[in-house]
């Protein structure tokens, strides 16, 4: 078949977007025959040959892939596609694992995989994607990164005297690495912190800017009183960097103390630079 004939109709990628299986599987099959060397040839052939109930054929096609060595987290996947099809379970997981030992750590594309998924339920089946799932996401199974849960929320802003200060909102992104703060004053001030573990030294961050200049770069983690962040608050327009601490207390009622120093003799002594007490805001 001449590279002409094969141009002459739709592509195959084109068939194959389309879900025409039957003839996909027709048109890769006279690419694969022109050039035998043309792996995605071999894969397409597979694939569509699976979907248009040609198992046999399939697994031919797959094995001329996998002989190329073309896209091998690609072909592994769909081989256990064609075990699992073929009833081999035990086998169709341990293809999976081989997978998984290769750095594939999307455990989504093999629980909404219409094929794949249909190892629900198994035992191997379900630690795997609980391995990979670790692998993927391993902040979300991280207990440290859960430690400043506390101050997760939306919330109104006092002070002592109970005269409101502002609202926050704090949000848990990334998957759990990452907690977003977005605060807006009464005044009308606004401001941002990203707040995470570094897992190089253990430390919690946070690196807060506003819309004043104010930048405070500061580090430390969870103690009795709560958690507990040292290190400088830079202002932009004064040019002046200076110690700065702060620290976070979860209080019996429900709600977060938050208190702020700074320290204008190099750690000295230190004085009062905010202090609010968060209160849950009213789904009302």
């Amino acid at each position: 078949m001449t590279s002409a004939a094969i141009a002459a109709g739709p592509s195959a990628e084109t068939l194959f977007a389309a879900e025409k299986w039957v003839e996909a599987a027709a048109a890769y099959a006279l690419e694969a025959q022109a050039d035998p060397d043309d792996g995605r040839a071999w894969l397409g052939l597979a694939v569509s040959a699976r979907h248009s109930g040609r198992p046999e054929t399939a697994s031919a096609a797959l094995r001329q892939a996998e002989q190329l060595q073309f896209a091998p987290i690609r072909v592994a996947l769909e081989r256990a596609r064609l075990q699992v099809i073929g009833g081999h379970n035990a086998a169709a997981i341990v293809t999976l694992r081989g997978v998984a030992d290769q750095g594939f750590t999307t455990a989504g594309v093999l629980t909404a995989d219409p094929v794949l998924r249909g190892l629900a339920g198994v035992p191997e089946f379900d630690a795997l994607v609980a391995e990979m799932s670790v692998k993927a996401f391993p902040c979300e199974h991280d207990e440290q990164f859960n430690e400043f849960d506390f101050w997760i929320g939306t919330w109104d802003v006092y002070d002592g005297n109970g005269a409101i200060l502002g609202s926050n909102v704090i949000e848990r992104v990334q998957r759990g690495c990452l907690l977003i703060e977005n605060w807006t004053s009464e005044r009308g001030g606004t401001g941002t912190s990203i707040n995470y573990v570094d897992r190089m030294t253990g430390d919690w961050v946070q690196i807060w800017n506003d819309a004043s200049g104010s930048q405070i770069h500061i580090r430390g983690g969870l103690g009795d009183d709560g958690m507990f962040l040292t290190g400088t608050i830079h202002y932009i327009a004064k040019d002046t960097t200076v110690p700065f601490r702060g620290l976070w207390t979860p209080l019996p009622d429900g709600r977060v103390r938050q208190f702020f120093e700074q320290s204008n003799d190099g750690g000295d002594t230190w004085s009062t630079w905010f202090e609010g007490f968060y209160s849950p805001q009213s789904s009302d």
